[in-house]
């Protein structure tokens, strides 16, 4: 039986974003205390096909993009607050810690949360976790009880470590369980999506999320070889794909895909909506904010608010003249998107379609 996705798929990005202006997405969240990271309970770890335990190891977990160009915009300095809301393997938290803050990571991925404790365990009380997506930027409790930091950092990426871990799911280069959760708290997985979404809500998904031309004739290879037998892999998913639209040049036929089935699961547009929404009341005023996309939706949605929101002034063709904008918050503090150097990008190529932008919160009116 087919079963239709939950009611958030049924509009475009462009009207999730603005759904969510004043909206949080009601996602499980914990505290994590600073010797603690737990997994999460109920019924999806219990039947979860991923291992989000991992080892905190002390090797390589993901490479950071934008160190040096992270540190100059945030003008990280001794007793600030920043909060780095994508922890992932704590590189960007590091490079603010080495600069004297006090740094709060939070993470959905426990065997993240792991990991950067290990790694950071050196400086002590100035670093804490939150185990948690960043959407719930309200819920952390210093934040829910008056407390605002001096910075915010999103980096939107997905970690090396997930896309290099064949359990996890996210790669169709390597064979594991269709899983693609971030976190053991993200209300679906692959599986779920392709087997049981009506093929309506696939095309919905691959044509929104993945932005990919044939939507309906995967959709459609989807839907025929479920109905032989459900998928299991993410090998049986590209394969499916590929034979159904070809292959044609270097990239991957199910890149586009496979990236859209991941943010379905993750929730990714809706999460990014909520903690655009919630920054005003987590930041100080003078406070930055320093957001990393990837693709041209999240990079689009981040411009697009903070344009709106660093406009002083409202202007339409019916009115006699501009008015004050009501939702004038921020002041650009780079124009145009920063974009990774030649150097960066031959030392780790995952960074050729980062995307920085940058933008301090202004103090309010009286």
């Amino acid at each position: 039986m087919c079963r239709a996705a939950s009611g958030w798929l049924s509009a475009r990005p462009s009207q999730i974003f603005l759904a969510l202006q004043n909206a949080g997405l009601g996602t499980a969240r914990r505290v994590v205390n600073p010797t603690d990271v737990r997994t999460a309970s109920g019924g999806l770890s219990a039947q979860a096909p991923a291992d989000f335990s991992g080892t905190a190891d002390g090797g390589s977990y993901h490479l950071p993009v934008f160190p040096a160009e992270i540190a100059t915009w945030m003008d990280t300095a001794p007793g600030r607050f920043i909060i780095d809301g994508t922890l992932g393997g704590g590189g960007h938290s590091e490079v603010f810690l080495k600069a004297g803050a006090t740094v709060l990571g939070i993470d959905r991925d426990p065997e993240a949360l792991a990991h950067a404790r290990a790694r950071l365990a050196g400086f002590g009380d100035r670093f804490s976790t939150w185990e948690g997506n960043f959407s719930g930027l309200q819920e952390i409790p210093g934040i829910r009880h008056g407390g605002r930091a001096d910075g915010l950092l999103l980096d939107l990426g997905v970690s090396s470590r997930q896309l290099d871990s064949a359990v996890r799911g996210f790669s169709f280069m390597r064979d594991g369980p269709l899983d693609m959760r971030m976190g053991p708290s993200s209300p679906h997985t692959a599986a779920e999506v392709v087997n049981q979404w009506a093929e309506a809500d696939l095309v919905r998904i691959l044509f929104e999320f993945g932005e990919e031309p044939k939507a309906r004739r995967i959709a459609s290879a989807i839907i025929k070889q479920r109905a032989v037998r459900n998928f299991e892999t993410t090998l049986e998913l590209a394969d499916c794909i590929e034979k159904a639209v070809g292959r044609h040049g270097r990239t991957h036929p199910a890149t586009r895909a496979f990236q859209a089935i991941r943010m379905a699961v993750n929730e990714e547009l809706e999460s990014l909506a909520a903690a655009l929404a919630a920054v005003p009341s987590v930041l100080k005023p003078g406070a930055r904010l320093l957001v990393i996309t990837f693709h041209s939706l999240e990079d689009r949605m981040v411009k697009r608010f903070l344009r709106h929101r660093s406009t002083p002034f409202s202007d339409d063709p019916g009115w006699p003249e501009p008015r004050p904008n009501p939702d004038f918050q921020f002041q650009l503090l780079a124009r145009k998107a920063i974009t990774p150097t030649a150097e960066e990008i031959s030392l780790n190529p995952r960074a050729r379609s980062a995307k920085l932008r940058v933008a301090r919160l202004l103090d309010p009116k009286p």
